[in-house]
């Protein structure tokens, strides 16, 4: 039980901060244009940022050999979701069939779990955190696109490949890596600016979150049978799998690194999928609904599963 108030007390933080962007958004402290401003913000600046700080230790072999392992996993794990997705989520329309596979398959690992995950095992979090969303990358702008536009991997143009590739989680880390590989430090006129531009991360990432979550429309996911099996599938089915995908290899892996993918694979549904369905003109009332219903949802689903995880993993 203490492991769960400790996580349930982190996620409190992060719903104030999201209580605080709800009320600028309700206020109008800050508008659509800011609230995108700081979004760019974020991806640009602050999320390699902490990155970077987070690769700021001296090379460890042991250490590399657990990144490398975190790939393996990290790989396995969206190729659980995807399963779990096509298990779950069939019939209804297409185009909102589409949004909620993606909305079960994949979490908001880079808003909701970096900065937990940051929170509860700091520096060493991130550390495994970003190739959670390198992969998650990988996957949402492959498998996720086409299942939300329909259509099938081959029909990826060449600039939707060059941006799964070159993914802001793939950023971050070729930022990163090669200073923890060199064990080279940055000079403090660097390291101090990126290291205060890393601690944005947690309350912009929640104030953008609150920001939105205050405009979202939960009404049309209240008769779909999907859309209850996705919020099932993504908050507590797919948690619960990724626990007992690892539970049999937790003597090989870093507990650390297992904790940081059961936090990522516990957040809300991700935030790129209401972007997605956007962009190609498809069912975006309900994937902003899911991706607020999970992330409303998630206050009480996420302490639970992280604090098993916790439990049963390290």
């Amino acid at each position: 039980m203490d492991g769960f108030f400790l996580v349930f007390r982190q996620v409190l933080v992060l719903f104030a901060l999201m209580g605080v962007g709800a009320l600028a958004r309700r206020f109008k402290w800050v508008d659509d244009a800011s609230a995108k401003g700081m979004v760019n913000l974020l991806v640009i600046v602050v999320t390699p940022c902490l990155v970077v700080g987070a690769f700021q230790r001296p090379f460890e072999a042991q250490m590399m050999k657990h990144l490398g392992l975190t790939f393996v996993v990290v790989a396995a794990v969206h190729a659980l979701a995807i399963l779990l997705a096509y298990l779950f989520i069939h019939g209804g329309k297409k185009e909102t069939r589409g949004v909620l596979r993606v909305a079960a398959a994949f979490s908001n690992a880079g808003f909701m779990g970096l900065p937990l995950e940051e929170a509860i095992l700091g520096p060493e979090g991130v550390f495994f955190g970003i190739v959670y969303v390198a992969v998650f990358n990988l996957f949402i702008w492959s498998w996720g696109m086409m299942q939300i536009r329909g259509e099938s991997l081959g029909r990826m143009t060449r600039g939707e490949v060059l941006k799964m590739m070159f993914n802001p989680g793939f950023v971050g880390l070729a930022l990163g890596l090669p200073w923890f590989v060199l064990s080279i430090r940055l000079p403090a006129i660097v390291s101090v600016p990126v290291e205060m531009l890393g601690n944005l991360n947690t309350p912009l990432a929640m104030l953008v979150i609150g920001f939105y979550l205050a405009g979202a429309d939960l009404r049309p996911l209240g008769r779909n049978r999907n859309a209850y099996l996705a919020t099932l599938v993504r908050l507590v089915v797919f948690p619960l799998g990724v626990i007992g995908l690892m539970l049999p290899f937790k003597s090989f892996l870093h507990p650390a690194m297992m904790v940081a993918v059961v936090i990522a694979a516990s957040a809300p549904a991700a935030a790129l999928n209401s972007m997605l369905a956007a962009k190609y003109g498809k069912d975006v009332d309900s994937a902003v609904g899911i991706v607020s219903g999970t992330t409303l949802l998630s206050i009480l689903t996420m302490p639970a599963m992280i604090a098993l995880g916790m439990e049963v993993l390290t």
